[in-house]
């Protein structure tokens, strides 16, 4: 008999960055692989630290088809908002490449949507908004093709977890192990629920303590500083120039302009999606 195969297509998330194991990481995938079937699963993670949906489509579609598998996540998305090319058009095109040609192929989907960095970085509200307005974007799309697709969707935009520091690894942008086990724990029940996953559910217990303060601040240091410096690269001029038009609309009290007119970029995106044979056949 054939066993299940589950690929995991993504970003640092899926690549399970904030859960070390050995010399690598582990992550919410491979927690939740070992948990989907009582026979040994085929699993396989194609997810690359800073991967963006562009990636994902180039890059890790082709070696995932090619695995032909039962079950594939793909979680993706945070990455492109935190470039100045961020195009909520192109993103929702590539993604829904992604989803049909699995879903084509007979592949479950799981999928998921995420909090903004933003929030979780703690960043003042005039830098925070703008990018909660891309990743809001983001999740829209998000939901509306895995509707489209029949995916198995985790809904994990927001809820306690976000707020508890426990889950959180020490830079504070990536679940540390325990986040990563509530991570596959709930994707564990919503597969169960599909009659997807017939093993045992992930512990939601860590093997490990949750970083402390001190740890955070080594981080940010460290490996933190360089991480900082090349988003201010990349993001920084265009989320100042944010910012100020942010700033403008609060202090004219016509915030809600930059709201209606993320929703319209999101309506026209998924509008301009074909809806020719590529749908019929997923």
């Amino acid at each position: 008999m054939r066993p299940l195969t589950f690929v995991a297509l993504g970003d640092s998330l899926t690549e399970g960055v904030g859960d070390p194991a050995g010399n690598g990481w582990r992550g919410w995938a491979a927690l939740l692989a070992a948990g989907l079937s009582p026979q040994p699963v085929r699993f396989t993670n194609l997810a690359v630290s800073g991967a963006q949906t562009r990636d994902v489509l180039e890059t890790q579609l082709p070696a995932g088809l090619a695995l032909r598998p039962d079950l594939v996540s793909v979680v993706v998305g945070v990455n492109d908002t935190l470039r100045r090319t961020f195009d909520i058009q192109a993103v929702a095109a590539r993604l829904d490449e992604v989803y049909g040609a699995f879903a084509g192929q007979g592949a479950a989907l799981l999928t998921a949507c995420l909090p903004d960095p933003g929030a979780i970085l703690g960043l003042p509200g005039a830098l925070a908004r703008p990018l909660a307005r891309r990743q809001r974007a983001v999740n829209t799309v998000v939901h509306a093709l895995s509707e489209r697709y029949g995916a198995v969707h985790l809904h994990a935009c927001e809820g306690d977890w976000l707020r508890d520091r426990a889950m959180w690894s020490a830079d504070r942008l990536h679940p540390g192990e325990r986040g990563h086990r509530q991570f596959a724990v709930r994707c564990h029940a919503l597969l169960a629920r599909a009659g997807l996953a017939t093993g045992t559910p992930p512990s939601p217990d860590p093997d490990s303590p949750a970083p402390t303060r001190a740890a955070a601040l080594w981080w940010l240091a460290t490996a933190g500083t360089g991480w900082v410096a090349r988003r201010c690269t990349d993001l920084l001029p265009q989320l100042l120039r944010l910012a100020a038009d942010e700033i403008h609309h609060h202090a004219r009290g016509t915030s809600a302009r930059l709201d209606l007119r993320a929703t319209h970029a999101v309506t026209a995106a998924l509008a301009a999606l074909p809806v020719g044979e590529r749908r019929e056949a997923a």
